[in-house]
């Protein structure tokens, strides 16, 4: 019986997983507010952080007695992550030799594909909790429905100041992210007192790097995605709302989740991946299964501020 090759045995396909664990949508802004973390259980507590590094510690020691200990982080609310997983086809039609097997471009764009759907996915289940008031307490979130950005007689830098004070009493962090919804983009950028603001310094249109500069912020982010609800009828997934946020920075694209931020997304090692491409004769297609577990939860002390109905 002749030897079976690696490729032949193997369960992942690293080359399209790499691809995959690379991928972003330009749509989808949500991992800016919550960084992949990787994780190596599927189950268990948040890495919360309270105010332990703002304590007044008493650290001296005299010679010879012992040294005090202090931990950062503790235990949270439980965490489970979800398995999400699509199949991308090529079909063999698509082939300009049906006894061939698709290169990796073929399967890369599969790929591409069904990742966009999982991203959509994991996108909605961000934005439900970074727009769910009741994550915040009193102090961390407002209510502009009558006083929203659309009305010049309002104020965008002003009310995301105070979001930022709030975040800097409540952390000594000053927040470094804005993500604004596309109704919320919109209505920034027309404000009459935003205009004034760059009316002797650029004649082109507001974008979010004039913004960043404007606010002093490292990112400030639109979310345009959109998606289908059980009717066919699509609704913004950001819906009018803006966050404000201080989020740990990913060092090579993943974090690990042991820094004080906003919020992660947890996410198991080595995901999303691409396992063993197969074909179906059924379908007369090759088929790439793509698997993403993970979960995006709340972990910073207070360091968001949610603007909801800005635009």
């Amino acid at each position: 019986m002749p030897q079976m090759s690696n490729s032949k045995v193997r369960v992942i396909d690293p080359v399209l997983t790499t691809h995959a664990m690379g991928y972003k949508h330009p749509a989808h802004v949500g991992l800016s507010l919550f960084p992949r973390a990787a994780v190596a259980v599927a189950g268990g507590q948040v890495l919360e952080f309270g105010k332990e590094s703002f304590r007044k510690y008493n650290a001296r020691r005299t010679p010879g007695s012992s040294t005090k200990r202090v931990q950062y982080g503790y235990l949270g609310k439980p965490f489970a992550l979800v398995q999400d997983s699509l199949e991308g086809m090529v079909p063999r039609e698509h082939l300009r030799d049906a006894a061939i097997e698709p290169g990796v471009d073929q399967g890369q764009f599969a790929v591409t594909n069904t990742m966009a759907s999982l991203s959509l996915l994991l996108e909605a289940e961000q934005a439900e909790i970074a727009r769910n008031a009741n994550n915040y307490d009193a102090n961390h979130k407002v209510d502009l429905a009558s006083a929203q950005w659309t009305d010049d007689a309002n104020n965008p830098a002003k009310d995301l100041r105070t979001g930022e004070e709030a975040i800097r009493e409540s952390t000594g962090m000053r927040p470094n992210t804005l993500l604004l919804s596309a109704k919320g983009f919109a209505a920034f950028r027309e404000n009459a007192k935003v205009l004034e603001r760059f009316k002797y310094t650029s004649a082109d249109s507001i974008t979010t790097a004039m913004i960043a500069a404007m606010l002093n912020l490292k990112n400030v982010v639109v979310g345009d995605a959109v998606i289908a609800g059980s009717d066919d009828s699509f609704s913004d997934v950001w819906g009018g709302d803006a966050v404000l946020a201080y989020v740990a920075q990913p060092t090579g694209g993943i974090n690990n989740g042991g820094e004080p931020s906003y919020g992660y997304t947890y996410t198991m090692g080595g995901h999303p991946l691409v396992e063993q491409t197969y074909y179906e004769n059924n379908a007369k297609s090759w088929i790439y299964p793509v698997t993403y577990e993970r979960a995006p939860v709340l972990s910073g002390i207070t360091a968001g501020y949610l603007l909801q109905n800005v635009g």
